[in-house]
């Protein structure tokens, strides 16, 4: 073991980020602009308010400044949590027997127990500062959910949220901890908007999916005075914030001269990948250094490996903008056997673009054997992952394995995005031998491909 890099680094508040860092600033091709679904044409700001906070729309239509500063009350609350732990897992090294040295960025230290903290406490701010009464949103697994109902009660602002159908009654502990910081809790879809009676109608017995949320959600917000959405991921603003992530990670390991060969991510909408990789792709799109990057997304919801590069509404009811994403189609619904959450159609416009361009690989990877991988890094590393990370360890242990096969020593990094102990029955179902693996057929994505709209 080596004497000069500990098992876990930990940065000073002094080096905790100043500025989040923008990545279209340096991307040859630009994420295609959001369309406005009547018009077709790209979305103004002023269009854009009537569902955002004003200064999130700036952030959102920003692709030239590459370092947008963070207000001192974000760092405030960041310095409860942050900076967050770069971890070596010299554990799992030893377990695997591979030659390779991997590291993990653990973002699980907080109540809400994943990275979607960074983003919720931004989008709370600016919701405070603009003088709004609230926010609504949807939640997948919940991490979302959680996270925003935390920030909202800090600054003192109502939260509404919307939970997919089958996490809602999947994961009730989840739920309550929503509760408990305040915030008013629906399953989705449901009958409370006129989107979610129309997505019942046609969907009869769905869990819903975060298209559904979505949609009820935007709804919710346009109709209330004072109140605006704020999303979790995919959007450009959201990835923005979630670079902390990723500028902690550069200065930790810059910092003790280590350079990563491959850096790992799990992606659903790509908020946490976008926000590990950035800096990274900066200095790569810069020809500063170079670095594989892999986006890893579960085979029940393949929408970089199996989707199609195309304009797409970003939810089921069709009331967003539409956005040039990889996608499986906006009424595609998971199965509702996926344990975690990533059950979004769709991945981010950045990094659509940054994969079309052939500057990160995709791979998806079936729910069983991610559960498998979470239990080996679980009995080694002493935490229980979240089962969405644990994509991201089911592939940074089998590169860890090509090394060993090929006695190549590569520096593996991987986002630990947050931790599962509010999965148990999904662990359970992997422990019990009942958990299944669902591929939708080439058919299924298909039929919904086919419903994208022709732009």
């Amino acid at each position: 073991m080596s004497e000069k890099i500990p098992y876990k680094i930990y940065l000073s508040e002094s080096e905790l980020p100043k500025e989040w860092y923008n990545v279209r600033a340096d991307m040859k091709n630009k994420p295609a602009p959001l369309l406005n679904p009547a018009t077709k044409k790209p979305c103004t700001a002023e269009e854009l308010s009537h569902v955002f906070c004003d200064e999130l729309v700036k952030q959102e239509l920003d692709d030239t400044n590459a370092y947008i500063p963070i207000p001192n009350a974000i760092r405030e609350f960041y310095k409860m949590y942050r900076p967050a732990p770069l971890v070596r897992a010299y554990c799992l090294e030893k377990k695997l027997g591979t030659p390779a040295k991997i590291y993990y960025k653990f973002e699980g230290n907080n109540t809400s127990g994943s990275h979607k903290l960074n983003s919720a406490i931004a989008q709370a701010y600016y919701a405070k500062e603009q003088g709004l009464k609230g926010v609504t949103t949807e939640t997948g697994a919940g991490q979302w959910g959680t996270a925003l109902s935390m920030a909202c009660s800090y600054f003192d602002l109502d939260c509404q949220v919307y939970m997919v159908k089958v996490s809602y009654e999947q994961k009730p502990f989840r739920r309550e901890v929503i509760r408990t910081y305040g915030a008013k809790i629906t399953p989705s879809p449901s009958d409370t908007t006129e989107v979610g009676r129309k997505i019942l109608a046609e969907f009869p017995g769905t869990g819903g999916s975060l298209g559904c949320a979505i949609s009820e959600a935007v709804e919710a917000a346009t109709k209330q005075e004072g109140y605006r959405y704020v999303l979790g991921s995919v959007l450009n603003q959201v990835l923005l914030h979630q670079t902390v992530i990723g500028l902690e990670t550069m200065t930790a390991m810059d910092k003790y001269g280590i350079k990563p060969d491959v850096i790992i991510g799990c992606a659903g909408g790509g908020s946490n990948l976008g926000g590990l990789i950035s800096p990274f792709m900066g200095r790569k799109l810069r020809g500063e250094a170079d670095y594989h990057f892999i986006a890893v997304e579960p085979a029940s919801c393949p929408s970089l490996t199996r989707g199609k590069y195309v304009y797409d509404f970003c939810d089921t009811g069709h009331v967003c903008p539409l956005a040039k994403m990889y996608t499986l189609g906006s009424e595609f619904m998971p199965s509702p056997n996926h344990a975690g959450g990533l059950r979004y159609h769709g991945m981010s416009s950045v990094l659509s673009q940054l994969y079309d361009d052939g500057l990160l690989e995709a791979r998806s990877v079936e729910q069983t054997s991610v559960f498998k991988a979470a239990q080996e890094f679980a009995r080694v590393e002493g935490i229980l992952p979240a089962p969405e990370s644990s994509h991201a360890i089911k592939v940074a242990i089998d590169e860890a394995l090509k090394c060993k096969e090929t006695g190549e020593e590569k520096t593996i990094l991987f986002g630990l995005t947050g931790t599962g102990y509010f999965d148990m029955y999904a662990y359970k179902a992997f422990n019990d031998g009942t958990m299944s693996d669902y591929i939708p057929t080439d058919d299924e994505i298909a039929a919904s491909l086919a419903k994208t709209p022709k732009i």
